[in-house]
């Protein structure tokens, strides 16, 4: 079984399973017998959103490409309790190697798209998308960002090549708003996005003046929020309004941040701090 989700990161894969594995399964090869064979199905032990089916796939068919693999859900199902998601056939032994990577990705991918889909139910009824940010773990981040999907979010920069965003740290290495956005247009072609990031009004009013396409709002409480949308819509309609930093996960505050017409709220927190979904590998 061959999979071209260009997401699936094989090589990450291998060294999963050989940081597990190590010199080899010690214990599956003192007690199950070499030929045995066995049917095994991932159960959910917990409901959630399902993410990484695919990845699970892959890790068995790394351990042993002569397994059977049956997806009983989808990506982006709601899962309960006593639900199975994916089964398993073949060696006894290959199904017990594999199967805390599996069930490791799975629960991390599966905690993220939960997490996400909290976060976007608290936004129902406004035009706010859910995005993620580059808060990933390392190495892990293309993974990490499709679970995002899978919980009914949107991906904001894979990298920092991806786009231009001017923060702080840039403004204040720049000199100031302008400094920086006139510096970043002579060197960016014209199909390339810039925002920048505003703490203040008065960040606001300098990044409207400079034309750029998209403004972030930082770290301000809904009120001045709300002042800063009426103010970039009334001159500039077509810029893209994100909000974010401190928003975290509760779902009074992201409903908070919705209603003041931004269209975008970025959210480090559905990557750094989402937990494990519970997923188990039952024997039949």
């Amino acid at each position: 079984m061959t999979f071209t989700q260009p997401w699936i990161d094989a090589g990450l894969i291998a060294r999963s399973l050989a940081e597990d594995i190590g010199r080899g399964d010690i214990t599956t090869q003192a007690c199950v017998p070499e030929e045995a064979t066995a049917r095994a199905t991932v159960v959910a032990r917990q409901s959630g959103i399902i993410a990484g089916l695919d990845i699970a796939v892959e890790v068995w068919r790394q351990v042993d490409a002569t397994l059977s693999l049956t997806l009983l859900r989808n990506d982006g199902a709601t899962i309960s309790v006593g639900d199975a998601v994916l089964q398993v056939d073949g060696s006894a032994r290959a199904i017990l190697t594999g199967e805390r990577v599996a069930l490791n990705f799975l629960g991390r991918l599966s905690g993220i798209a939960t997490l996400t889909a909290r976060c976007v139910a608290a936004t129902e009824g406004t035009e706010a998308r859910i995005i993620d940010t580059r808060k990933t773990t390392p190495g892990l981040r293309a993974l990490e960002k499709y679970a995002v999907r899978m919980g009914g979010g949107a991906n904001h920069r894979f990298g920092l090549d991806d786009g231009i965003l001017i923060k702080d740290n840039h403004i204040a290495a720049s000199g100031s708003i302008t400094a920086a956005v006139t510096r970043a247009k002579q060197s960016a072609h014209h199909l390339l996005r810039m925002e920048v990031e505003c703490d203040t009004m008065a960040q606001v009013h300098e990044a409207l003046i400079m034309g750029v396409h998209a403004i972030l709002l930082d770290n301000m409480p809904p009120d001045q929020m709300r002042q800063a949308v009426t103010l970039i819509r009334a001159h500039h309609p077509e810029t893209i309004i994100e909000a974010s930093g401190g928003i975290g996960t509760d779902p009074v505050k992201i409903r908070a941040v919705a209603a003041t017409g931004v269209d975008l709220i970025s959210i480090g927190a559905l990557t750094n701090t989402a937990t494990t979904v519970d997923l188990g590998l039952d024997f039949a």
